[in-house]
C-alpha cells in the first residue's frame, strides 16, 4: 500500500493544478440543452445560470475553510477528473490525512447517495460535511460558516440577487454549490461513440475483447452496469470486497512505499512511519450509517467513467493502477465472512487481463464543465498568483 507524506507544503502544491480553458465565458455556462453521448437523461436538464456561477465561485474559494487554505477544488481537481490523484487518501486541514480517497465529481448529478458510505442523498446537504469537518475545511458550525461567507467580498449581494429574500443561508449555500456540481458531466468517450454512436471501428480488437470480458467472464458489469442506451457504470449499491476488512483486521506491512513527490518513492519501516503518523481510522464503511452487520466494510460502487484518470483506486486508494485492480478482482478479492457473493476468483489469463485494462482506458470522456475558477478570492493558478480581491484570511502566499 502506498502512503503519501502529508506535509503542509503538499497542500500548497495541490493548489497548483494546471487548469485548461481559462477563456471559459458565459457561453460555456449556458443552460444545459444536451446530455453527452452515453449518459442517461437527467432531471436537471436545465439549470439556473446565476446559481451555477455563484456555486462555481464558492467551489474554488479557499476562504470557505476556517484558515483560508482549503477549497472544494483542492480535493476535487478539475484536471484530474474532479478527483485527486496526488495521494492514496486526500489531504485536509493543515496536512491532516483524511480517511478516504476523493472520488470524482463528474456525473455526480446521477448519484442517489453520496460519499463512499452513502450517508447523504442530496448534493445540497452533502457540501456541508466537508465544510464542517475539523480535518477538512474546519468550520466550527453552520452559523459560523454562513457569517464568514457573508463577510467576504460581494457574496451577500450576490446571494440576494440570485435567491431573492432567502439571501445567504445554509440552504442557499448548499444549493449554489450543488447547482455548479450538476454541470460536471462527462460522456462521449470512445466506448460511447462505439456502443451508442454506431462507430464500429472505433475500438481495437483488444478493447472489444475487454468489453466482452467485462460483460461476461470477468463479471464486472454485475456491479458496474451498462445499459442499452446509456451507462453510468455503477449500480449505486454497496459491496464488501475485503479491502476495508483487510485494513481493519490484518497486521500492517513491515515497510511502506512513501511517495515524496510524483515518481520519487522511498521505503520506510512501518515502525518509523507510525511514530510520526496519526492513528489509522477504523473505517467500517456503510455499517457506520446503517448499523447493520451485513454492511460492515461495504462501500458504494464507483462509476468507472474516466477511471484511467482517477487513480489510485478503492475507497482507501490502496490499489495504485488499473492492473492492480484487475489482479485484485481476478484473485477474488479478500475472503472474509461478509464478502459480497458477487466477488470470486475469475481465472483470467494474462492476455485477458491486458484486454480488460485496455477496455477500461476507453472510458475517458469529454469534460463539459467550466474548468477555470473565477478570478480573485484565494485562487492560485500555476505560478501566477491571482490577487484580485484577495482576503487576508487566505494566509501567506507560497
Amino acid at each position: 500500500m502506498e502512503i503519501s507524506f502529508c506535509a503542509f507544503a503538499f497542500i500548497i502544491a495541490a493548489a497548483f493544478f494546471v487548469l485548461v480553458d481559462w477563456g471559459a465565458s458565459s457561453k460555456a455556462m449556458e443552460a444545459r440543452s444536451e446530455i453527452p453521448l452515453g449518459l442517461p437523461k437527467s432531471s436537471y436538464s436545465v439549470l439556473n445560470q446565476a446559481k451555477v456561477e455563484l456555486g462555481r465561485k464558492l467551489f474554488f474559494d479557499r476562504r470557505l475553510s476556517f484558515n483560508g487554505t482549503m477549497s472544494c477544488a483542492m480535493c476535487h481537481i478539475p484536471t484530474e477528473a474532479f478527483a485527486s490523484t496526488q495521494s492514496s487518501t486526500s489531504i485536509g486541514m493543515e496536512g491532516r490525512t483524511l480517511p478516504r480517497n476523493a472520488p470524482s465529481l463528474l456525473n455526480v448529478v446521477y448519484q442517489s447517495t453520496l460519499f463512499w458510505d452513502g450517508r447523504e442523498n442530496s448534493l445540497a446537504t452533502q457540501v456541508w460535511s466537508p465544510l464542517l469537518s475539523p480535518i477538512e475545511m474546519g468550520n466550527p458550525s453552520v452559523g459560523f460558516a454562513v457569517e464568514a461567507i457573508r463577510e467576504l467580498g460581494d457574496y451577500a449581494e450576490s446571494f440576494s440577487e440570485v435567491f431573492g429574500e432567502n439571501g445567504l443561508n445554509m440552504e442557499t449555500v448548499g444549493e449554489a454549490l450543488a447547482e455548479y456540481e450538476r454541470t460536471l458531466l462527462s460522456g462521449n468517450s470512445r466506448f460511447d461513440r462505439w456502443k451508442y454512436g454506431g462507430d464500429a471501428n472505433l475500438l481495437s480488437n483488444q478493447e472489444k475483447k475487454g468489453f466482452e470480458l467485462f460483460s461476461g467472464k470477468a463479471g464486472c458489469s454485475s456491479c458496474h452496469l451498462v445499459g442499452e442506451n446509456s451507462a453510468l457504470f455503477s449500480d449505486m449499491q454497496f459491496h464488501a470486497t475485503g479491502v476495508g476488512y483487510k485494513a481493519s483486521v490484518f497486521a500492517p506491512p513491515q515497510t511502506h512505499n512513501v511517495e515524496l513527490e510524483p515518481g520519487v518513492v522511498t521505503v520506510v519501516a512501518d515502525e518509523s512511519l507510525r511514530a510520526v503518523s496519526e492513528i489509522p481510522h477504523n473505517d467500517l464503511g456503510r455499517f457506520a450509517v446503517t448499523l447493520k452487520p451485513k454492511d460492515r466494510w461495504a462501500y458504494k460502487t464507483p462509476s468507472l467513467r474516466n477511471v484511467a484518470l482517477t487513480h489510485p483506486y478503492m475507497h482507501d486508494g490502496s490499489l495504485r493502477t488499473l492492473e492492480d485492480v484487475v489482479d485484485f478482482y481476478n484473485q477474488g478479492g479478500i475472503d472474509f465472512e461478509g464478502k459480497s457473493p458477487l466477488i470470486h476468483p475469475l481465472g483470467l489469463t494474462a492476455d485477458e487481463k491486458a484486454s480488460l485494462v485496455a477496455f477500461l482506458n476507453t472510458l475517458t470522456g469529454d469534460q463539459r464543465a467550466v474548468l477555470a475558477p473565477p478570478t480573485g478570492a484565494c485562487m492560485d493558478l500555476g505560478t501566477t498568483v491571482v490577487t484580485v480581491n484577495r482576503d487576508p484570511r487566505c494566509g501567506a502566499l507560497p
